[in-house]
């Protein structure tokens, strides 16, 4: 069941490529570069074959990593963890691939109701014959623009729609999704570095303790961090600070 439900979040992954991708180069003004990218007009076009879009399909799966970080919840998760590390003080523990692993494969926890929804209401009925491409892409574009608009302020939303240029949406239905993505990015940003202020705190305060010690004891040169990190160690296991991060992630993610 699980291996079932990664190969789907791969396949509503790659077809989120396509769609993000044809939406982009459709909401753009019409000018003729623009006409000439028209992906998804290309790709529906009855002059091209099979394999010429086979071929443009496997060349937008290798932007993959590109969207898994923009549109999914990948991008707060590795920075608060980040964040975590660096307030401890373990330099390169846990490693990068590490903290990547865990990133995201609680993105893929957190984004399976999105993509199940993608793969349903999309991916299965083009697969078996009953839309088109055209209509794969409107139709598997919307439930990640609502995880996106959820997760949105509403600031950063009208900063890119005032920039866009495009006339006052009457509902967040009519945005489009190149301009959802910015905002959503930007928000995650905010959202993830104010976690951050809140995790450094308590290793702070540690920090000046120790530091205020050290002081009085005449202790000028021994190193306050290396004193400071087995009590910030001890601090982040007897609180559980790991399940603590997670937990907290999961409910901004999933409230």
């Amino acid at each position: 069941m699980k291996t079932r439900r990664i190969c789907h979040f791969l396949l509503s992954l790659f077809v989120l490529n396509l769609f993000v991708m044809s939406g982009a180069a459709l909401a753009a003004p019409r000018d003729p570069l623009t006409t000439a990218l028209d992906i998804r007009g290309l790709m529906a076009s009855p002059q091209f074959s099979q394999s010429v879009q086979l071929i443009l399909a496997i060349s937008l799966i290798s932007l993959a990593p590109f969207f898994l970080m923009s549109v999914t919840c990948f991008m707060r998760i590795i920075i608060v963890f980040s964040f975590t590390r660096t307030a401890l003080g373990t330099q390169q523990i846990p490693p990068n691939s590490i903290l990547i692993g865990i990133a995201i494969f609680m993105t893929v926890f957190i984004m399976s109701p999105v993509w199940d929804e993608v793969n349903k209401t999309a991916v299965v009925p083009y697969q078996q014959g009953r839309i088109s491409q055209a209509e794969a892409f409107d139709i598997g574009q919307k439930p990640v623009k609502k995880f996106m608009l959820k997760q949105t302020r509403e600031r950063d939303l009208a900063l890119f729609v005032q920039f866009s240029k495009i006339p006052t949406p009457k509902k967040l239905d009519d945005i489009p999704i190149y301009v959802v993505i910015p905002s959503f990015m930007i928000s995650e940003l905010k959202t993830a570095f104010q976690i951050g202020f809140l995790l450094f705190v308590p290793f702070v305060m540690i920090d000046l303790i120790v530091s205020n010690i050290l002081l009085s004891l005449g202790m000028f040169m021994l190193s306050p961090v290396m004193v400071s990190l087995p009590f910030k160690l001890l601090l982040f296991v007897l609180s559980d600070g790991w399940q603590l991060i997670t937990r907290g992630l999961l409910i901004s993610f999933l409230r």
